[in-house]
């Protein structure tokens, strides 16, 4: 194997601390590096692999895919764009996708649509009620509507119109409400938050009340959406319906694809408001219809659960074991919430541990967050249960 070369990082932007090492393959729940070391990976590029490292369905349908057709231009249909719309609309309770390259451009797209709405229904209403520690992307316009602490000091000033309600507390939303408001947006589950679940209150009483009052819920499924929480999508196991759904992560297994959903009443774009160079191409939603078929299949959805559960009760073991603070999430996106701010500490214990590494995240410094791959095995989920047991003793002295 190549050793590593410093220098060699220099072309890159420095815009994250980054390990000294180079990951160069990868194979289901596992990556090895430049220097052949092998590490058994629960971030999987943050619950963007839902089948893992290379999974051989996507490597057919990029390969197949590949020797059509790449990119004809968002001004033509495309087969595997048509194939994919019909399946996210015969599995939602949506009528209408638009296929996106990232989560922030597809929550971009749902702002601009609820604004766009806001227009034709609203007397032009424009404010969208966000949550306080939510994350909704990068943009200048999903960084204004996420609530994530110091983001409105960065680059302002700030698009204007996302007022903070409080997670978990409908007054708070109902506070905020005026004539200029147009919707409600949240993430079922805040996945950079802290991985907090929307209580199923919460979700049914903002449901009532946004129709009550006229308005849109919109719910950003960029990390919950997929599989990722044991349904297909996350506001299904609250039993509502919401009106702009975002999918991005999961929905393409590890390329870059993301999808904007609607009802037909709020699919109000007119020609000219939306495109984008390569959206909707083919060779990326092959793909996505591979990775749907697959997530579909009998008995996947089941297979998920069970090593959610798993997961769950062998958290709360741990936390039991060692006095810590519980377990949180839905499905296979959860966290372990410790007895102190030593989160970082254990990802960096985890990464160099010998002769195998584990990767783990701390979006806190208090929790672990776990984002497996969604057929991660028994037998691997284990591994890291008995791994972290270990990290956590060691790192707590």
């Amino acid at each position: 194997m190549s050793s590593f070369n410093v220098q060699s990082t220099k072309a890159l932007m420095d815009i994250t601390a980054r390990p000294e090492l180079v990951f160069v393959k990868g194979e289901g729940s596992w990556l090895e590096d430049h220097a052949g070391k092998r590490y058994l990976d629960v971030i999987q590029g943050w619950a963007v692999n839902c089948l893992g490292h290379n999974p051989k369905v996507m490597l057919d349908a990029l390969s197949k895919q590949s020797q059509l057709l790449i990119n004809p231009s968002p001004a033509f249909y495309n087969q595997p764009s048509l194939d994919l719309a019909n399946c996210l609309v015969n599995s939602s309770v949506f009528n209408r996708v638009f296929f996106a390259n990232s989560g922030a451009e597809a929550n971009e797209g749902a702002i601009k649509l609820a604004r766009k709405w806001g227009q034709k229904k609203r007397q032009g209403a424009y404010k969208i009620i966000t949550m306080q520690n939510s994350f909704h992307g990068r943009t200048i316009a999903t960084m204004s509507a996420s609530g994530k602490e110091g983001w409105d000091k960065k680059f302002p000033p700030q698009v204007d119109g996302f007022p903070k309600a409080i997670m978990n507390d409908l007054d708070s939303v109902k506070a905020l409400i005026d004539e200029q408001t147009v919707a409600v947006m949240l993430e079922p589950v805040q996945g950079e938050g802290g991985v907090i679940p929307a209580t199923p209150e919460f979700m049914q009483g903002l449901r009532a009340l946004t129709k009550e009052k006229g308005l849109l819920l919109i719910v950003d499924e960029v990390q919950t959406g997929y599989g990722r929480c044991g349904t297909l999508f996350a506001h299904q196991h609250y039993g509502i319906a919401p009106d702009i759904m975002t999918l991005g992560k999961g929905i393409g297994g590890g390329v870059p694809l993301a999808a904007l959903l609607s009802t037909e009443e709020v699919s109000v774009f007119e020609y000219g408001d939306q495109g984008g160079t390569y959206n909707g191409n083919p060779l990326m939603t092959a793909v996505g219809v591979a990775i749907f078929d697959a997530l579909t299949a009998p008995g996947f959805l089941e297979s998920v659960n069970a090593r959610a559960e798993q997961l769950s009760q062998g958290l709360l073991t741990l936390s039991a074991k060692y006095g810590l603070k519980g377990e949180r999430g839905l499905g296979l996106l959860r966290a372990l919430i410790l007895d102190g701010d030593y989160g970082n500490d254990l990802v960096l214990a985890a990464r160099e541990r010998a002769p195998e590494g584990l990767l783990l995240n701390a979006p806190r410094a208090n929790l672990l967050r776990f984002m497996p791959a969604l057929n991660i095995s028994e037998d691997d989920m284990n591994t890291m249960l008995v791994w972290l047991d270990a990290l956590i003793a060691e790192v707590r002295k």
